[in-house]
């Protein structure tokens, strides 16, 4: 995707476990059966449910008002019952299809909340990868996991015929993760923290990302082909977060120049947080024109063209640009026009 005349790569985000939607929204209704379910259009447009099964009734997540549906698709869909099972592939399909239409460069594909057992999530994401390539696209993944096992998982039965992978992600408390992207010759994502835990600034996090690109040069791994994630943390949590982040970038597309890409997670900023779509289009304006030409978003709901075309004369932009600059304490401003129904998004 072409953004201000410069190539921005879009790393789609919704294959993903962590991924919710909230019981009390329009998305979570019974299905004609009277049964508890998310409905969603199908590939052939028709209304569609997947049901909601006991076994996510009684987590936690489902009490606390979230039901994570990423992970009853593909639960559904790896346990080869039917109905359930193609409802659950159709399911999946659908997330795909919709990030790909929406111009996503790699589908970002993380399986970690499927299970706490470390043989399930490998099944499952050895699963997944193999449903994506064969059934529903051709468009590259992104391998993501917390854990390097994980990742090899997928990356032993990713087809790199279509576009190599992109490995996400290693740090300096996962170097090993470095030497799997050698192996299976794909691209890397690298991220700022540091052995011992999140970085606290730019400075942290321009060193530690340095000292990442450093190992990843001394392994062979071009530079074009690294990432680089300086890690974005909640406005809500530090309105300073925002001015890390946007500096952390500057410096480091500075230091390093055109070709390597910088990334992250875009949508992190948010968290917790009212009106999250203007959040997100006003951080990826500020990201990009301080030199991310790379995002982890969904392109569905934070579309980066139309993100680029709003009009920052408004008063919901001014307010949001603000909080993103710190201008804002403790996001006050910003929360009381929520509350008085005078933002959007």
């Amino acid at each position: 995707m072409q953004l201000n005349g410069q190539d921005f790569i879009i790393i789609g985000e919704n294959v993903h476990t962590t991924r919710v939607v909230r019981r009390n929204g329009k998305l979570v209704t019974n299905n004609p059966d009277g049964v508890e379910s998310v409905r969603y259009l199908g590939m052939n447009k028709k209304r569609r449910y997947l049901v909601i099964p006991e076994s996510i009734k009684q987590s936690q997540e489902y009490e606390e008002g979230r039901v994570k549906h990423v992970i009853i698709a593909v639960q559904a869909a790896m346990s080869g019952e039917e109905p359930h099972a193609s409802e659950g592939v159709e399911y999946i399909r659908k997330i795909v299809q919709r990030q790909v239409d929406s111009g996503t460069d790699f589908l970002d594909v993380n399986v970690d909340e499927i299970s706490w057992r470390l043989e399930e999530q490998k099944e499952a994401m050895r699963w997944l990868v193999q449903a994506i390539q064969q059934q529903m696209s051709d468009t590259p993944l992104s391998i993501d996991s917390s854990n390097s096992e994980i990742i090899a998982a997928g990356l032993e039965v990713y087809d790199s015929s279509v576009g190599r992978a992109l490995l996400n992600s290693a740090s300096l408390e996962r170097l090993d993760a470095l030497d799997l992207a050698t192996q299976y010759n794909t691209k890397v994502m690298v991220t700022a923290a540091s052995e011992s835990g999140m970085p606290q600034n730019p400075e942290e996090r321009v060193d530690n990302a340095s000292r990442m690109v450093e190992a990843a040069g001394d392994r062979g791994i071009a530079i074009k082909d690294i990432f680089i994630d300086p890690l974005f943390f909640p406005i809500g949590v530090d309105t300073e977060n925002g001015n890390h982040a946007f500096e952390a970038i500057r410096q480091l597309r500075e230091k390093y120049g055109p070709a390597i890409h910088i990334s992250g997670g875009f949508s992190n900023v948010s968290f917790q947080m009212p009106s999250r779509r203007l959040i997100n289009d006003v951080f990826m304006i500020l990201a990009v024109e301080a030199g991310a030409d790379s995002g982890i978003i969904d392109p569905v709901t934070n579309n980066p063209q139309k993100a680029l075309s709003v009009d920052r004369t408004s008063r919901a932009y001014q307010l949001t640009e603000d909080m993103m600059l710190g201008k804002d304490r403790f996001c006050r401003t910003f929360l009381r026009a929520y509350r008085k129904g005078e933002l959007e998004g």
